[in-house]
Parts: C-alpha cells; structure tokens; sequence
C-alpha cells in the first residue's frame, strides 16, 4: 500500500496540493509535441518518427519546453495547464502512415515518452505550476491502445484480424497485460484484453460506439476487470508520482458510462479508484472530465443529453467537456448564424446540467478547426467574451492568443507550422485582449459561479445578444452584436427598475460608457459591429432622483399583409408596410436589427407614411421576421411587427453529370485507401439543380454516395464541396483556386467562394485571396440541408451574403469535390490511407467538377 501523503501548500511548489475550486480556473490546453522544445536531445528517436517539417511526425516538444513557459501562460491569465497524454506510446502508425507525436496511441499507460522527457521533467512541471498556484491537468485514454491491429470484420477475430508490425519491430504494446493483442492465441484471446473488431462505420450505433475501433485504433475491453485494474493502477501512478490534480478523460462517449464508477472510486487495495489516490494526496476535488465529441444541430439537444447521462451515471464522470455550447458559438459569432440559437443553447445547458459552471468549454482544440480557419478576428474575440461570461471552465487551446489558424502548428520556431519563428508575444493584441477578458472573469466571480438570463436575441440573424448574469447579490450585464453591421437592441427589459445604473466593466473596443435604466425600465442601444460590452448592474443611488419622463411617441406600423395565418404573416415577395407617424416626422424602419440596411421613412403630412423592403436575404420560411420603426434622433422604438417569408424560388439550372468521373483532372486519381471512400464515392457529382429568388442562390448536389462515417456536424463527411460564383456583370474577381492548386476553367472568375465539410461551411470574398489565402470571410455561410435517402446536399445563400444583386440571371456557378482535414487533403502518385493517389503533389486537388450557367428561368 502507498503511504497518505501529507496536504503542502501550493507556495512549496511541492507535488501534492489541495484541490481548488474548479469553478474559478481557467485552462490552458497544450499539445505538448507543438509548444515548445526545452531538450532538443530527446527530439529524434531514431525511428523515423521525427521530422519538423512535417505535420504527419514528431516536432520536438516536450515537457521541459512546457515547464520553462509557465510564466507565459500565468501571464495570460490561465491558472492551470492541460497536457495531452505524456504516456508511452506508438512513436509511427504503419496503417495510417502517421506519427503518434499526440500521444494518444498508448503502448505504456505508466510511462512517460521519451520524446517528452522523462519522470522527473514530469514531477519539474508539476512542481513549478504548484509553486505559481497553478494546476496540472492531465489527457487520459481508457478506450483504447495505439494501432497495432486491422480487423475486417468481428465473427471470427482469428481470421479477420492481423497483427501489424511497426517500424520499432513491434506487434503489441509494451505494458502487460495491454500486450495480450493476438487473437490467434487462444491464451491471449481468451484473456478479453481487446474487442478485435473493425472501425466504426455507423456512430448511431451503440454498440460499434462501444466496442468497434475508433480511428482503427485497438479498442480494449473496458469491462474487463484485468483491463479496468491495468487502467487505474496506471493513471493512480500519475496521481501519487507526479501531483497531477485533474484528468480530461479522452473519448469518453466510446466506454460504458458505468465504468468510470470502477475507475474513480473502486476499492482495489491494490490499484484504488483515481478518485481515492487523489483524495490520500490531500485533493477532495479530483475533477474528470470526458470527452463527448458532437455538437448538436441548432435548437437540438441530442448531444447535450447525451454528456448529461454520462455526468448522472452514479459514480460516473463529475464533468464533461460542453460540445454544444462550442457547436452554437461557433455557428453565431464565425458563420453568422441567428444569435437565438445562442438563447437555446445557453438556457438548455441551464434546464439539462445539474453543474454547467464545471463544464469545460471551449472555442479551439486539437480536434476540430481552428476558430480562425473559418471565422475573423473580431468574432474570435466575440465567442471568447461569451465563453468568459457563461457557466463553464474555459480552456484556451495554445496559439489561440497568437492568432493561429492551422490546427496543430508549432509555437517554438524549430516545430512544423511555426513559419520558422517562436510565438510567444506577450505583446500581441489578441494576447493583451485575452489577458484583460480573462481578467473580468478572474476579477468578478459571478461570471464564474452565477447563472445567466438572456434578456434579448435575433431569431432571424445575426445581430445582438444580451444576458444577465446574477450571482451572491451581484449583477452583470453582457451585449453582444455578432454581426458585421450595426444593429439595433429595442427595448430590451434588464429586469430593473428606473434609474438603476450600468456601469461599464468591459468591452472589446474599450469600456462602455456608463448607461441609466429609462423610465419604462427599458434600454434601447444602437450596437456598434462586431462589438461586445459588460455593464454591473448597480442599484439607483439613494437620494438621486429616477427618470419619470416617458419617451417620446414612437412610429407605429400597421398590421402586415398576409397570405394565411394570424400570428405570424408570411410574405412570398418585397414587404410592403404602412403605418402612421407626426406628421412630417422622419424615421427608420429596421428590420432584423439591422441599421446597416434600414429603410428611411418619412411620414407625409396627413402623418401616414408607406415603404418597401427587400426580402431576398431571408430564405428560411420557419424563422420570424421582426421590424421596428426606430427614432435615432431620441433613441425611440415602436412596437415591433412580425412576419416570416416563404420565397418564390425559380429553377435556373439542371445539369447531369456522368457517373464515375470522379477521377480528377487526368482520369487517374483515386480515392484514399479507407474503405469509407472508395465504396460511396462521395466526391462524384451527378447532377446539379440550382435555383434562384431574386439575388438569393440555392443549389442542390446529387451525388454518388453520402458518408456519415465519422459523426459529421453537417451530416456528411469524406467530402468537401468548394463553389464559384461569378456574379453578373462583374470582373473584378479572381480565378485562383485557393489551396486547390488549379485555376477556373474558361476564363471565369469568382465573386464569392463556398468551402463546405463535415465541420467547414466557409463563405469568402475575392479580397485577398491567392493560392494560399481564402480570402475575406463573409457572413452568414449556407444553410445546409441533406437528404441522405435522395443523396442530395442543398446549400442555400441569402442576397445579403452575396452583396445584395438585383438578380443572378447570367451568373456562373463552378463546383467541384474533394476531402478537407484542417486543409485539403494531400495528393501523392500512390494512395494512403488519408490521401488521394494518382497525381502530382502539386496537382490539381478537384476529384470531380461541374460549372453551370444561371440563365432565365426554366
């Protein structure tokens, strides 16, 4: 039995302290083999495995690199550190032909990679975040090894599984008894250790979610009792040696949720739950928290139940990370989506989570796009102030204060991505910006601990976003505008009462000027764009008399025309609206919030006043419409109107395709080597149908297969599809294919530019595009929706994504088909299992590709 280790107070910098309370900290996640080099004598191994110039193998980060910047990440703001897995592990995958530099491929749970350093480099690190009053945060894997198996099928695992021998000689881990991999042994397949099944294919299944091979990965058997005590023995190790205070427990979703009851509070004398090792070491507050990969579809909580079933398990994990709410900030503040579907995902985490204030949330991570892949600057600092502001520990993903775009690129400037310089300025403005807004959530715990009410959203669009957020006696304020324009917040209710005063805490554009509550008890702002603000909301002062004057008489709108209905009218073209105001009286109509596009009124002098507005920007008939009639003058607004618009959409193109011309430029590409490829073919095109309703674009892609292999966001994955298009009467665009390594075809050039995945749904700008950039991101993206019975993905863009054209008659659209990993994917003369064969490495990246004209209507 292990000794109980005495509490030390984390100004020893010892290796044991107490556990702090989790709800105040904020993490900074570090993948270790990308941040920085503090021994360069550990970097080659001599396997092969490492090669700073390529994303695919070692770089040379380690866990001395991460020790000596600490005062970098305190700095910040950040108060602990989150480490992915510093295990042993299999350095080259011969079936992905890929490099375990992640270290999530286990050979050896209980030691440390040489390529990190050693156990006392691991102790140092703990020591020096101790010492600071900092946390150590360690990546855990329980549902599987590295990749030593490649199983066909699971009837007859002796048959349809082999061995496979990587480039160190080795067919099976190092640790015992994960060493017991070979199926053909009836020893070793009777000892349970693995599933010996194939990948995933279908991730609605629950029993390959389970037990089949995440990735190929080999997956264990976690019910196993010799496979759980192997797996708390290890990850106690870590606990008990090195003072690590809290796990991220990865793929959570592919173990049983009751098994981490065993794993956190089993009492094996002689491997005890990590939960108990903790608690002899002085920590009463071991946090885990798993890994539930899926974001839910907007106003969807499917996931969100999902991680609460696993967080209600008795026993289970305390926490997981909250996907979600990264799917919704994602979706508003990068691509423009309506800010309501921020609403529902902040007051569904309130109803669903018993604790949301110990969820970590994130905007980056290691898996998934960067922010800025897909989003600007200013919505970065947007989602990061609402993540700041909402319940959740916030994790920072390393380089996101450095402004990183690429995934998994290097801050030291010996690693691959790094552009061949280091990147830890403490000078740069999104760092100085991430440092003061971590600040207000440090400095003002009701961010942390209280719970927020939204007072105010867009249902129709991007635009504003207000909660409240009420804590111990104390009260905040945040605003948000997610959009590119002005917009209007009217009449929003602060549940306050008269002169209660905003004082300005916080903004992204500096502090807010100090705001009183109206006598209606009502604030009406004009947001400036892409801006976000905090007020404290403090009691009026005694003595000092409240506003009682009302304000001023606003416009009004007449009842809107409808065809149908009572409650919500729907329009099918322009909005023609009426209404009554002082005679003469000037004003503005707005619609959406936005003051960008509001229409100027003036009322004659009866006081009657009429206006058209354009409704070709609003192409889903569900959402609700609102305008306002709005007095800039006295800051005044009326009643709002509602309506929602159900467009005329005219079929402008039918175009076939053939079947199987998915073969590139020059006939011989092929697809990668993963089956989920070449059995759907789902990068040949079949026909394209594209309609229009006035400057509004919507196309429609049949295509051979759809694959949904990996759980993607959009409901379809293997595949990228990236459009042209040319809008009429314009040549200002340009005909670069950005990273596609080819140009458009006859002499066309692009005005806007489509690049939709799994996770992507990119719209951008002909400004600054080449063959590297994309270009100046434009919002919103496309509504996507796929029918995958039909084989038909539909994507449908707004007038006001386009630039507001009267009409797309005579407008060329070019599309075509690929694969997108963070990048397209590679082309080489012979396929891998992750990339296309049959070509250049600079050829063309177009597997199939169709160009149609948008004539008059057929």
């Amino acid at each position: 039995m292990w000794a109980v280790i005495a509490n030390a107070s984390a100004s020893d910098g010892a290796l044991h302290v107490p556990s702090p309370d989790w709800r105040d900290q904020v993490i900074y996640f570090v993948l270790v083999d990308r941040f920085d080099d503090g021994d360069p004598a550990n970097n080659d191994q001599g396997a092969g495995e490492y090669d700073p110039s390529d994303p695919s193998r070692y770089s040379g980060g380690d866990l001395a690199g991460v020790t000596r910047r600490i005062d970098y990440i305190k700095g910040l703001g950040a108060t602990a550190v989150w480490i992915t897995p510093p295990v042993a592990g299999q350095w080259l995958n011969p079936g992905a032909s890929y490099g375990g530099y992640h270290g999530y491929w286990a050979s050896d749970f209980s030691a440390v990679d040489p390529h990190y350093g050693t156990l006392d480099d691991y102790r140092a690190l703990s020591r020096v975040l101790h010492g600071q009053g900092m946390y150590l945060v360690q990546d855990v894997v329980v549902n599987h090894a590295g990749d030593w198996l490649d199983c066909t099928g699971d009837a007859d695992p002796a048959r349809d599984c082999r061995l496979r021998t990587d480039p160190q000689g080795r067919r099976a881990p190092l640790q015992p008894p994960f060493d017991r991999n070979d199926p053909a042994n009836p020893d070793e397949r009777a000892a349970g250790i693995y599933h010996w099944t194939p990948e995933i294919t279908d991730f609605t299944d629950r029993r390959q979610e389970l037990d089949f091979a995440l990735a190929g990965l080999d997956d264990l058997d976690t019910r196993n009792p010799a496979v759980r005590d192997a797996l708390r023995a290890s990850y106690g190790h870590w606990v008990r040696e090195v003072g690590v205070d809290a796990f991220r427990v990865d793929t959570a979703f592919h173990v049983p949720a009751a098994f981490f009851a065993d794993f956190l509070h089993s009492a094996d004398a002689d491997a005890p739950g990590i939960a108990r090792v903790a608690a002899a070491s002085g920590r009463d507050d071991f946090l885990a928290f798993g890994e539930g990969f899926g974001s839910d579809a907007p106003f969807d909580d499917t996931q969100a139940r999902k991680l609460d079933a696993y967080m209600r398990t008795p026993g289970g994990l305390p926490s997981m990370i909250n996907f979600p709410l990264y799917g919704s900030l994602g979706d508003v503040f990068a691509r423009g989506a309506p800010t309501a579907q921020l609403r529902h995902r902040i007051e569904s985490m309130l109803a669903l989570h018993a604790d949301p204030q110990r969820m970590p949330s994130f905007i980056d991570n290691h898996d998934v796009d960067r922010f800025l892949a897909g989003g600007d600057v200013p919505a970065l600092k947007q989602a990061l102030l609402a993540m700041l502001t909402l319940p959740g520990i916030p994790v920072i993903y390393y380089g996101t204060e450095q402004g990183f775009a690429e995934r998994r690129a290097s801050m030291f400037a010996g690693g691959v991505g790094s552009g061949g310089r280091g990147h830890f300025d403490t000078a740069t403005p999104l760092y100085r910006y991430l440092q003061s807004a971590i600040a207000l959530r440090r400095d003002h715990p009701l961010f942390s601990r209280g719970v927020p009410t939204v007072l105010a959203d867009n249902p129709a669009a991007a635009g504003a976003i207000a909660w409240r957020t009420d804590h111990d006696g104390e009260s905040a304020l945040v605003v948000l505008n997610s959009a590119g324009h002005a917009a209007l917040l009217d009449r929003v209710d602060v549940a306050a009462p008269a002169g209660t005063r905003l004082r300005g805490l916080f903004g992204i554009d500096g502090t807010p000027p100090d705001l009183v509550v109206g006598a209606d008890g009502r604030l009406t702002l004009a947001l400036p764009p892409r801006s976000g603000m905090v007020w404290r909301i403090e009691p009026p002062a005694t003595g000092v008399a409240t506003p009682t004057t009302p304000p001023p008489a606003a416009p009004t709108i007449d009842p809107i025309q409808r065809h149908g209905g009572t409650a919500q009218p729907t329009v099918t073209g322009d909005l023609y609206l009426t209404g009554t105001a002082r005679p003469g009286h000037a004003f503005q109509l707005v619609v959406d919030g936005n003051l960008e596009a509001a229409t100027d009124v003036q009322a004659d002098s009866d006081g009657r006043w009429r206006a058209t507005v354009r409704t070709d920007g609003m192409t889903d008939p569900v959402l609700a419409h609102r305008v306002v009639a709005w007095d800039p003058d006295s800051g005044t607004a009326g009643d709002a109107r509602g309506f929602r618009v159900a467009l005329d959409w005219t079929l402008r193109a039918d175009h076939a395709d053939p079947r199987g011309d998915d073969t590139g430029p020059t006939g011989r590409y092929v697809y990668p080597l993963d089956p989920g490829w070449r059995g759907l073919h789902p990068a040949d095109i079949e026909r394209v149908r594209v309609w229009t309703a006035g400057g509004a674009l919507r196309f429609e892609l049949t295509v051979r297969g759809i694959s949904k292999g990996w759980n993607p966001a959009n409901g379809f994955d293997r595949a990228a599809f990236t459009a042209y298009l040319q809008l009429p009467g314009r040549d200002d665009g340009t005909r670069t294919m950005p990273q596609q390594h080819a140009n458009l075809p006859d002499g066309m050039q692009w005005h806007r530019r489509l690049r939709a995945h799994g996770w992507s749904n990119v719209l951008t700008t002909p400004r600054g595009a080449s063959d590297t950039d994309e270009g100046t991101l434009v919002t919103p993206g496309a509504t996507i929706a796929v029918d995958h019975a039909a084989r038909t993905i539909t994507f449908t863009l707004p007038a006001t994504a386009l630039g507001q054209p009267e009409s797309l008659e005579g407008a060329r659209l070019h599309v075509t088909t690929w694969d997108y990993d963070g990048g397209y994917r590679p082309l080489a003369a012979e396929a891998g299992p992750m990339t296309f064969g049959g070509g250049e490495q600079d050829g063309a990246r177009v597997m199939d590709e169709v160009t149609v004209s948008l004539g008059r209507a057929e």
